[in-house]
């Protein structure tokens, strides 16, 4: 397994400072981290959140920041121009900012993620991805569940309506299983698409819920994802999302997950 593609989301450590988070991400032997976009790990209001800051913390521990979390693109559903013109500049200079940092992408929102909107927000996902090519920056939208996101369809066909390689899909295998949609034919639909990854696991229990679980509990095919994204030449990250600590703190379950992670054939 190639580990410089391997990266840690610092989302089950956003109750703690950046600084806290990069250092357990680091211990845990990782190189590239996948920050979430919230406070207090990220904002782009210079008044709360300093990036020189983020940036001497990642020197610090020796990792880099490889995708941020952020949440783009939500209002660009708004009937309000002033608030669709907003989010066009906080789109923009989120990309500044992930350029700044050497950043490959950032996490973006379909607008309010009805089908109906699709036609709505593709100008201004074009404009953004432009923007983002400018940039060397890649945006994705998570399958989180939803008209869209959670649509394999629609991500395809929103994707294919914006039109730029820097513009797709943040694939989430977990997170599509957790919602009732097949990981490996939602693949087939939107895998020329695709710009990022979050690797996590879960399976269902005795109560015909889905639960997440440790990586490799589950059953997700990690090995499957990796050597599909490959194969259609996929060139970003795998990022590591533990959101499990409920069943071991991350402080000592990240270890295991990137450990798990280097023992699979790419």
């Amino acid at each position: 397994m190639d580990i410089s593609r391997a990266s840690a989301c610092t989302y089950g450590l956003n109750s703690k400072n950046f600084d806290y988070a990069l250092q357990i991400v680091a211990d845990a032997g990782f190189k590239k981290v996948d920050l979430w976009g919230g406070m207090p790990h990220f904002s782009i209001n210079e008044s709360e959140y300093s990036i020189d800051e983020l940036i001497k913390s990642a020197e610090k521990y020796g990792v880099r920041i490889a995708n941020i979390g952020t949440y783009c693109g939500k209002a660009f559903s708004s009937d309000s121009k002033d608030e669709v013109e907003q989010e066009l500049k906080n789109t923009k200079k989120t990309i500044d900012i992930a350029n700044r940092l050497g950043a490959r992408s950032i996490r973006i929102t379909p607008g309010s993620g009805e089908l109906a909107i699709i036609d709505k927000i593709v100008p201004y996902f074009k404009q953004s991805a432009e923007y983002a090519e400018s940039k060397g920056v890649y945006m994705g939208f998570e399958n989180h569940g939803g008209p869209i996101s959670g649509n394999p369809e629609a991500c395809a066909e929103l994707s294919g309506k914006v039109g730029s390689k820097h513009f797709g899909v943040l694939y989430e295998p977990c997170n599509l299983m957790h919602a009732g949609v097949d990981y490996k034919k939602a693949f087939n639909a939107f895998s020329q698409f695709i710009t990022h990854l979050h690797i996590k696991d879960g399976k269902p229990q005795a109560d015909g819920r889905f639960r997440a679980t440790m990586l490799g509990d589950g059953i997700i095919d990690v090995t499957w994802v990796v050597e599909n994204l490959n194969k259609v030449g996929y060139k970003g990250d795998f990022a590591l999302e533990y959101e499990v600590n409920d069943i071991e703190p991350i402080e000592t379950g990240l270890k295991k997950w990137f450990g798990y992670y280097k023992g699979i054939k790419d």
